[in-house]
């Protein structure tokens, strides 16, 4: 008997279709998109980052006049309004990442300076001791603006009863509002060959990601073709020359 295979879709799973494969698609392309943007930051931070570094200025700048670039600041470190970032791994110890402000020379401004990876203390209970250098320091590195897309697995704690030292990200626009003296709108990587106070200090390239994003990428994209093959295999229903749909049961 010879057979004829006809698409016959069934409601739901075409619904169920209509609503996945686009979501699976756009995840797919959202992947591409985010590995396109690292890509063009890096490159826009090798071009700012090679060339000779500038002074930052006794005035409060736009972020867009230090961002990537490599700059130079004379001051003194102040440990009253030290942050550390939790959650930051080296070498596959867990630490956290020590900045702290830096008063610049004749201005009462500060210039945040991450000064690099600490490990963490016995427990999570007892924050790591470390030293700050006194007198006036000469600092270099790489002006950056702390990206405002994080995720927060915590309410944020007010700061207006004390300062709190522990921090999940770097919230520029957070720590502005508690501090009162004004702020530099950029955290300063210190060059990993200063001798200011310093700490291990591997920053990672922005780029660093691009090839875990196009991995998500071709899983999304495997996934939608995944769900349309299934969807064409289970709504192509065969039929007997007579026209007679076969009993697939």
């Amino acid at each position: 008997m010879n057979m004829r295979r006809r698409f016959r879709p069934s409601l739901v799973p075409t619904l169920a279709v209509a609503v996945l494969l686009p979501l699976l698609l756009y995840l797919g392309y959202w992947q591409i998109q985010r590995a396109d943007e690292k890509r063009a930051l890096q490159a826009e931070y090798d071009a700012r980052a090679s060339g000779p570094a500038i002074q930052v200025e006794s005035r409060l700048q736009r972020p867009a006049e230090l961002q990537f670039y490599r700059v130079v600041a004379k001051g003194y470190y102040e440990t009253d309004h030290q942050v550390l970032i939790d959650n930051r791994v080296h070498q596959g110890r867990a630490g956290y990442d020590v900045i702290t402000p830096l008063r610049l020379r004749d201005s009462d401004i500060r210039l945040l300076v991450n000064r690099g990876w600490i490990p963490q203390g016995v427990d999570r209970s007892h924050l790591p001791d470390f030293k700050t250098p006194k007198g006036l320091q000469e600092i270099t590195g790489i002006a950056t603006v702390p990206s405002e897309k994080y995720f927060t697995l915590a309410r944020r704690a007010p700061l207006d009863h004390g300062w709190r030292t522990l921090w999940e990200n770097m919230d520029m626009e957070r720590y502005a509002a508690a501090v009162p003296f004004p702020v530099q709108p950029v955290v300063v990587l210190l060059d990993p060959k200063s001798p200011a106070g310093g700490f291990a200090r591997d920053w990672a390239r922005l780029d660093a990601g691009i090839a875990i994003h196009k991995g998500y990428a071709f899983q999304w994209f495997m996934l939608a073709a995944t769900l349309v093959a299934i969807y064409l295999f289970m709504n192509l229903r065969g039929s007997g020359a007579d026209g007679q749909e076969e009993d697939q049961s």
